[in-house]
């Protein structure tokens, strides 16, 4: 009997002391924290960007102040040099993709110069001074800090075309924007928490040739000429992301 009720106590002891560990894993689990996914990638960022461009210009007379019409071949341009500026934009994450907006503005020192193909001795320069773009763009999350991405939207080029006489004086210039289209894709490495660098490639075009009227030197007669030009830009850069996209903590 004394057997009996030794081995009695001796369970219930046990079993006391497992519910009061499961209790305590219990309160253990419920008192934990629940973390939302991280999401590094939505938020608003400001950058800046330096690298190369490549330009193509065409350009022909369609007509002079006094002879209408007058069509002329003032043949191709193409140049290079350097571009840098800045850009600022919004991302937003879900999952392993990104969408976002973004607007940039990219100073440029591409110019050249040309002889006239339907009159060498006259020369044509071509100065690309800047460009700007309003995009859209997507991306994957290869892993959760390298994004492939693709962007499209407006694009602008801002330009200065001169012709020059035989003998290297003015004969006319303008200052004119080019509006048209843009394209391009990159790869981004979030390397710390709220910066990343970049690589990109973008193009830009204009659907039509655009008449631009250059205004001529005193005493001397000014054109309309059409213009038809594409641009490339090869660039790197970093971003600054401002904190608003940082993990969530709900509790009870």
């Amino acid at each position: 009997m004394k057997r009996n009720l030794k081995l009695v106590l001796t369970l219930e002891a046990f079993l006391g002391l497992a519910a009061t560990g499961a209790t305590a894993a219990d309160l253990a689990v419920k008192a934990r924290p629940i973390v939302a996914p991280v999401t590094p990638w939505t938020a608003c960022y400001i950058g800046g960007n330096v690298g190369g461009g490549w330009t193509r210009v065409d350009t022909s007379r369609a007509a002079t102040d006094l002879v209408n019409p007058a069509f002329a071949n003032y043949g191709r341009e193409t140049d290079n040099g350097f571009v840098g500026g800045v850009q600022v934009g919004c991302d937003f994450q879900t999952t392993n993709l990104v969408f976002g907006v973004e607007g940039m503005f990219d100073f440029s020192s591409i110019k050249g110069q040309h002889a006239l193909t339907d009159f060498p001795t006259f020369s044509e320069t071509n100065n690309l001074k800047s460009l700007a773009s309003t995009t859209g763009r997507i991306g994957y999350l290869f892993t959760p800090t390298f994004l492939g991405y693709g962007k499209g939207g407006i694009g602008w080029m801002q330009n200065k075309n001169s012709v020059f006489l035989p003998g290297g004086g003015l004969l006319e210039s303008a200052n004119y924007w080019l509006p048209g289209m843009t394209a391009g894709g990159g790869v981004e490495w979030m390397f710390a928490p709220n910066w990343s660098v970049f690589v990109e490639y973008n193009y830009y075009w204009i659907e039509d040739t655009s008449g631009q009227h250059l205004n001529a030197a005193p005493g001397l007669v000014g054109e309309t000429l059409n213009v038809k030009q594409t641009a490339q830009t090869a660039t790197v850069g970093v971003n600054y992301r401002f904190n608003w996209g940082g993990p969530v903590v709900a509790k009870y």
